[in-house]
């Protein structure tokens, strides 16, 4: 659960990125996110996994949601907390392993750039973890850097910590092996701020009548 490449770089993170999205069409995302929370799952408990510096987690709050801020690095975490200090944040990573998310029901998990850095085989498993803990109808958002080649999962040399991108549809049959169903996708081309493209991808929670 430790991020000493992200602990390092805690500081200078915060310096680069002062404000939470990097592009409009980031933020139009996270804002459909929280629609989509609403819509299909009353509101309710979401998680920001891998929430950094907590600027994302502090938008959601903004728009009324029930948030807990999720961050393995405790240098990311200690500005997090410094900066917000009237929002909740765990010392946990993506298997939810020690926050047990306050044994309550998911509405909503949101992973922007995080789930990059799981070792792909361990990904079905936290996707799985997610499901069993997610009301019907919640619903998941992950962003990252994608991959244009199709079906594949390919490492790459992020700055700070191992990561890998993956191709859309390998996100969206990882989801629908968990137990979710795409409901749509963006994917954002390469520019002077990024390299590789950017995809998102939301899907819902089966529920009984559904799955």
């Amino acid at each position: 659960m430790n991020q000493p490449g992200y602990d390092a770089a805690a500081a200078l993170y915060a310096e680069m990125f002062p404000t939470a999205y990097q592009s409009t069409l980031e933020q139009y995302v996270v804002a459909a996110f929280a629609d989509h929370v609403y819509e299909h799952a009353s509101g309710g408990f979401v998680l920001d996994i891998g929430c950094g510096i907590g600027h994302v987690t502090a938008d959601l709050a903004d728009r009324g949601l029930d948030v807990l801020g999720v961050e393995p690095s405790r240098g990311m975490l200690d500005i997090a907390r410094r900066e917000h200090p009237g929002l909740r944040f765990a010392h946990d990573d993506a298997a939810l392993g020690a926050t047990a998310v306050e044994g309550r029901a998911l509405a909503g998990v949101l992973a922007r750039s995080s789930l990059i850095h799981l070792p792909p085989r361990e990904v079905p498993a936290v996707l799985a973890g997610w499901a069993a803990r997610m009301e019907p109808g919640g619903v998941v958002l992950i962003a990252g850097q994608a991959t244009d080649t199709p079906g594949a999962v390919e490492e790459f040399d992020h700055a700070v910590a191992p990561a890998w991108r993956w191709h859309p549809d390998r996100v969206s049959e990882a989801l629908s092996a968990a137990g979710f169903d795409e409901l749509w996708r963006t994917l954002s081309r390469p520019d002077a701020g990024q390299r590789f493209p950017v995809s998102h991808v939301l899907a819902r929670r089966r529920g009984s009548s559904d799955s």
